[in-house]
């Protein structure tokens, strides 16, 4: 299971003036936003990337272009004049562009060595995309302030902004609604998805307490997955995310309240087998009684039995797991696929 990794930087707008007066206000705000052309195409080649199954750590050359591209549009602005002794707009500008570097140079490098452990537990992972959401929200706060001060600016100079947003930015807009959502789809799959692992760990140890208690909180935890993923709508119509994870939520529930006990019943078969053999095969041949003998055939025929029910439904479980988990992929890369344009090879 892939983690879709989202950096939303939005671009200035482009401006419109009538007067010459206006004119030389409106070049020096045009001036500015030429910055963002080329820092808002990495950005859309980092996004596009990382929502198509690239890992945070495989487009790291991704992330350090895009990081020189902002130090260099600092650099560019930093050179500029304050327009007619007013330097509010180039102050917030620059404040914003230190802020897009801190966060690509310092927030992001820390998401990327998260992401080398976020798949072991539930809380990494939740960690995980929360430090996203908080990296996104710190740039989506200062371009809304970057934004304030840009229409301060033009009304003061007597210039009419125009909302003439450029198709990349129409693009990042719809790539950040579309991996929230994804993302908070995939975290309430990966709740029941890592109890489960936790489950078959116990399964594969001989841990018969272990399964007992990872089956009653993959119930649990199915169950409350469920009735959450019954609150999410549809997202433009595409209910096929959501499907999917029910599709799995349900063969967990189907698992852990129905088909586990014939699992269970399996190893405690195993395990008192192995006792009444122990204690059998302890005793000298010549002492052995026939209620000896009786009480080991018994555990014979009851091992063999529930091997067999045990081995039907593992191998069912097996199936059924490995169609809904591709099910899974499938339907979650054609989800990406369908609302986010693939990015530059």
């Amino acid at each position: 299971m892939k983690i879709k990794q989202v950096i939303t930087l939005l671009i200035i707008v482009t401006i419109s003036s009538t007067l010459k007066s206006q004119n030389a206000a409106g070049d020096y705000m045009d001036k500015i936003g030429q910055q963002f052309d080329q820092i808002s195409s990495n950005t859309w080649d980092y996004v596009s990337a990382a929502s198509h199954g690239k890992s945070a750590r495989k487009i790291e050359n991704r992330r350090h272009e895009l990081i020189k591209t902002t130090a260099e549009a600092q650099q560019t602005i930093n050179k500029m004049e304050p327009f007619q002794g007013d330097a509010s707009l180039k102050d917030t500008v620059l404040s914003y562009l230190q802020l897009s570097y801190d966060v690509l140079n310092k927030d992001f490098a820390k998401i990327v060595d998260m992401e080398d452990i976020a798949e072991q537990s539930y809380d990494n992972m939740e960690a995980y995309l929360l430090a996203q959401q908080m990296a996104d929200d710190k740039l989506d706060k200062a371009n809304d302030n970057m934004i304030q001060e840009q229409k301060k600016f033009a009304a003061s100079h007597g210039i009419t902004l125009t909302d003439n947003k450029t198709t990349i930015t129409k693009k990042l807009e719809t790539s950040s609604a579309v991996i929230k959502y994804y993302n908070e789809v995939y975290l309430i799959f990966f709740k029941s998805y890592k109890q489960e692992a936790y489950l078959l760990n116990a399964m594969n140890t001989n841990d018969v307490n272990g399964m007992e208690q990872n089956k009653n909180a993959l119930i649990k935890c199915s169950t409350a997955g469920l009735k959450s993923l019954d609150t999410i709508k549809s997202f433009k119509g595409d209910i096929s995310l959501v499907t999917s994870a029910k599709e799995l939520l349900n063969f967990y529930k189907t698992e852990s309240s129905t088909k586990m006990k014939d699992v269970i019943d399996y190893f405690l078969a195993k395990e008192k087998y192995d006792k009444i053999k122990a204690a059998y095969d302890a005793k000298d041949k010549s002492s052995l009684t026939q209620a000896d003998a009786d009480q080991y055939n018994k555990a014979v025929n009851e091992l063999n039995t529930s091997a067999k029910k045990y081995s039907a439904t593992n191998d069912d479980l097996n199936k059924k797991r490995a169609v809904a988990v591709d099910n899974w992929n499938k339907t979650a890369a054609k989800f990406m696929d369908t609302h986010v344009p693939k990015y530059k090879q």
